[in-house]
């Protein structure tokens, strides 16, 4: 395992006890995690006895300012602190002690690289298609609001094939342009030199496509499937209608900074994404090595 110094932080909003005993225990179990910034937008500050708990936790009780201010508080003070990798973590997952230390030594070995996402699965194993292209807003309108039935479901499952790079196989390393950020292992130095953080215009959603599309403009953003963590999606904004609307002023925003149908960085990064898995799929493979 690598030496290198690691910090990391979640965003709690009024979080279930089992999500945050299940994160907290991931992070502690791993052994490697210098400070644990647990940044608190709850009304009240239950939760400060956690830095009794945890002696690697910095408990920061505020106002809510939004999912990526927030974590940009933690990313910040990371950097000053000289700490070499930063962990931005869902308070809705959970990992085995071995995740940390393998993407440090991942990380390591890919000095191009500034952010890595590990394969993400559901409780029951499934596996999540979280690398995805650069988002158009027909995308996301298609996904959202047309239902997968008659004529329309097989358009749908291929164009959301396409969309979440499906084709890949999801089983080698890639470089797409925009991941979750349910969990962010990143490369503090090529935050810091490019001052990339989360643009806290966003109060949540689309701060982590926003955040991964700059940092692959510098860097590479890679998916690693050979280690996995669980992660309890709720898709909230499917259920909830508060929780759309703050997820279709995200995308408003989103689209107004990066362009709604002209956006030539999108179908650049897109385009080569799409080569690169074409290219992939066309070589020949024996005993899990390219022949």
């Amino acid at each position: 395992m690598s030496a290198a110094k690691m910090t990391a932080s979640i965003v709690l909003f009024n979080t279930l006890r089992v999500q945050i005993e299940a994160v907290m225990k991931s992070v502690s179990d791993s052994g490697c995690v210098g400070t644990l910034y647990v940044i608190d937008n709850s009304p009240d500050d239950r939760w400060r006895i956690l830095e009794k708990d945890f002696p690697s936790v910095r408990y920061i009780h505020n106002a809510n300012l939004g999912y990526g201010a927030s974590h940009n508080l933690a990313m910040r003070e990371a950097v000053e602190s000289g700490s070499t990798y930063h962990v931005v973590l869902n308070p809705d997952i959970r990992f085995g002690a071995e995740v940390l230390p393998f993407l440090a030594d991942f990380m390591e070995a890919h000095p191009g690289a500034g952010y890595v996402l590990p394969k993400v699965v559901y409780p029951d194993g499934t596996v999540q298609y979280l690398c995805k292209l650069l988002p158009t807003p027909g995308d996301l309108i298609f996904r959202r609001f047309v239902p997968p039935v008659g004529f329309l479901k097989k358009w749908k499952e291929k164009k959301d094939a396409r969309y979440c790079l499906k084709d890949s196989g999801y089983s080698r390393v890639m470089n797409p342009p925009c991941l979750s950020g349910c969990f962010m292992f990143m490369r503090l130095s090529v935050l810091a030199e490019n001052n990339i953080f989360f643009d806290d215009r966003y109060f949540m959603y689309f701060e982590d496509f926003d955040l991964i599309r700059r940092l692959h403009r510098v860097s590479q953003t890679l998916y690693c499937p050979d280690i996995s963590i669980v992660h309890d999606h709720a898709q909230s904004s499917y259920k909830n209608k508060k929780m759309l609307a703050a997820h279709i002023r995200s995308a408003v925003q989103y689209f107004g900074k990066y362009g709604w149908l002209f956006d030539k960085e999108r179908r650049e990064m897109n385009g080569r994404v799409l080569r690169e898995i074409g290219e992939e799929r066309k070589t020949p493979q024996h005993n899990g090595q390219r022949t």
